[in-house]
């Protein structure tokens, strides 16, 4: 009898630990989602200038999932703080800041920042034809039209596109531009991981100016004791995807490494830099957000109170992009991997800069020859689908790459965000939306059909 009562205690004890445990993950799966919640609504409401109701509905919505249904949003217009609450608890905060975006605050508050204002492009005309000016006129091509309608239409009710806008450039301007109800030219949208390829972009300026080096690790104060082998990882193997970190990057687990770093901590950086080894540096590739986000660290570590401006002062400002953001986490570095806001007109500017090999109106940019190695298969990648911070193929399997030339290559971000360019055709293709289910947009497809259209060179009549 007293064994019976014992394994019978044992049991219970094993069940009230299970519970404890269910219950604390539970817990910090539901700050996750909140946080996510409150995040998306104060970006979309403060720096798209979105309605927070429709937000809610269609971008909030659109995940189906039950956890984010119980989130309780409350919107501070005037102080431009969200708060999320999932039913009651796990209360997380986002602020606004002007010039900096939204930050999700943590016990300690949000780091102070400062935020540089918006300058025009040097010799900017307004009046000129973008990327020169804001002035944009283009004879309307039937063909093109039709690959836009196919683009704005929804014909699977299951998988909805939600393409919110398209911007096509050819040739250094634009042929042709759509936009979905409620969204226009002004309005900056998320980029998502596109964001990626701009961080990429700003480690290609500080190698321009010889203060980062491809073959050297950029300096890092955390990996910087003697004996730890992540101290080796250089500059081309985080650009590359190659460093060997443990991470686990799998957004639909709550608390996957990559869901934790951008929504549980405050410090992106500092939460992918503590991660172990698990391959040697450079012998295995692994597409992994928390790279990004040491190298946005090791760029705010070299660049010291410089830091906070030097994404505008050396790339959106010379670009034109004047609405470009890209959001810091609660520690005052920049989320590189993810958080970039900006209208689909500048993330055309940015692809158009390497469509031109790194050079903006006559200027070099980018060190020359970067927009080469952005699109070199990274030696490690076994499908030679990555690059360094760009994607060089979307899709795998039999014929996947036989859609476009082979020199094309891409910023891709969740929900179907993409920056297509295609330099062999003098290309460059944005698609900005919500498709947040699995195989809902087919850019390959598209920047296919637009090239075919563009072949055709059918005017309206």
């Amino acid at each position: 009898m007293r064994a019976r009562r014992f394994v019978l205690s044992l049991a219970l004890l094993g069940l009230g630990a299970a519970a404890v445990v269910a219950l604390h993950l539970g817990h910090r799966a539901a700050a996750i989602g909140t946080a996510f919640a409150a995040k998306t609504v104060c970006s979309a409401a403060f720096v798209s200038g979105r309605k927070p109701e429709w937000v809610i509905a269609e971008d909030l919505g659109a995940y189906r999932s039950r956890p984010l249904e119980l989130v309780e949003i409350d919107v501070d217009s005037r102080a431009r703080v969200v708060t999320g609450r999932f039913l009651g608890l796990a209360e997380r905060k986002a602020v606004y800041r002007n010039g900096l975006g939204c930050t999700l605050a943590t016990g300690a508050g949000v780091a102070a920042l400062p935020a540089a204002a918006p300058q025009p492009a040097p010799n900017a005309r307004p009046d000129a034809l973008w990327p020169d000016g804001t002035r944009v006129a283009f004879e309307r091509q039937d063909a093109l039209e039709r690959a836009l309608d196919e683009a704005f239409t929804e014909l699977t009710p299951d998988r909805p596109k939600r393409t919110r806008a398209v911007v096509v450039v050819h040739r250094g301007r634009i042929v042709a531009e759509r936009y979905a109800l409620g969204v226009g030219p002004g309005m900056p949208l998320p980029g998502w991981s596109m964001t990626k390829s701009v961080t990429g972009a700003l480690a290609g300026t500080l190698v321009g100016l010889g203060v980062w080096r491809l073959d050297a690790p950029p300096p890092f104060a955390a990996w910087r004791a003697q004996g730890d082998p992540r101290g080796a990882i250089t500059l081309d193997q985080l650009l590359r995807m190659s460093t060997g970190l443990e991470f686990h990057e799998d957004y639909r687990a709550p608390l996957s490494d990559v869901n934790v770093m951008l929504w549980a901590t405050g410090d992106a950086g500092g939460y992918a830099a503590a991660k172990p080894l698990a391959h040697a540096p450079g012998t295995h590739w692994q597409y992994a957000s928390g790279t990004t986000n040491v190298l946005a660290a090791a760029m705010r570590e070299t660049l010291g109170t410089a830091y906070a401006g030097y994404p505008r002062r050396a790339l959106f400002e010379p670009l034109g992009m004047t609405s470009a953001v890209i959001e810091p986490d609660a520690s005052g570095t920049y989320v590189g991997s993810s958080l970039m806001f900006a209208t689909a007109r500048d993330w055309a500017r940015f692809g158009l800069l390497f469509a031109s090999d790194g050079v903006w109106r006559g200027a070099r940019v980018l060190p020359e020859g970067w927009a080469r190695y952005s699109a070199t298969p990274a030696p490690a990648a076994t499908a030679a689908d990555y690059g360094a911070h760009w994607w060089l193929k979307l899709e795998r399997g039999p014929g996947a790459s036989a859609k476009l030339p082979p020199d094309a290559f891409h910023a891709a971000g969740h929900g179907g965000q993409y920056v297509s360019v295609v330099p062999s055709q003098a290309l460059v293709v944005v698609r900005l939306g919500h498709a947040v289910d699995q195989g809902a947009w087919d850019q390959e497809t598209f920047v296919a059909r637009i090239i075919a259209a563009l072949g055709n060179g059918e005017r309206a009549s």
